[in-house]
């Protein structure tokens, strides 16, 4: 079944025990609200945790920056999709060894000469590439922002903090959420400290 944003704004009026509207762009307060702050809190969402829908993974070709041989100084561009890279590792996999990195706005820097494969959080903007854990989770969020402008009730605030809260212990509770950025299936030697290859 296909979701439209004005199918999750709707839903997030739901919440809140508000009538629902015809579109986004509608002229009534509701609509603004919503219209308002939908794409920012998808984002900011987005951001927060390591979805497991939005893990993407790409292969990045750095740059030498020039600087000493112990130093950060390769520089990889950063997809323009990403919101926030997870954890890097050597083979680029959740349970590989971890290497040395910052991140520099679109840019990351490390010691790895490339190509480098890294994983992403992405920018996903269609709801029907959502799991639907996320688009409760999505709901919620929006709920919270528009509760006290559009209900001026403070019960309704903590109403859709509640079903916020309720979204995402099922996300957590379903793993539709990496936790940690990365998997561990540790042997002994790198229980110990050792992660030489």
């Amino acid at each position: 079944m296909a979701i439209t944003p004005l199918d999750i704004a709707n839903m997030a009026l739901a919440v809140l025990d508000e009538a629902p509207i015809d579109s986004l762009d509608q002229d009534v307060k509701a609509a603004r609200l919503l219209n308002l702050h939908f794409d920012l809190t998808c984002e900011a969402e987005l951001t927060k945790y390591a979805w497991v829908f939005a893990i993407l993974r790409t292969t990045v070709v750095g740059s030498n920056t020039g600087g000493s041989a112990c130093s950060l100084n390769v520089a990889y561009e950063l997809p323009t999709d990403c919101l926030r890279p997870l954890p890097l590792t050597h083979n680029g996999e959740p349970e590989g060894v971890p290497i040395s990195w910052r991140q520099e706005a679109g840019l990351i820097y490390c010691d790895q000469r490339g190509p480098l494969t890294i994983r992403y959080v992405a920018n996903l903007t269609d709801p029907n590439d959502w799991d639907a854990l996320f688009t409760e989770v999505l709901v919620a969020a929006l709920a919270i922002k528009v509760a006290h402008p559009l209900t001026h009730k403070s019960g309704m605030i903590d109403i859709a903090r509640s079903a916020y809260d309720r979204a995402m212990d099922a996300a957590l509770n379903a793993n539709a959420i990496q936790r940690g950025g990365r998997f561990y299936s540790a042997s002994w030697s790198s229980q110990r400290g050792d992660f030489r290859l």
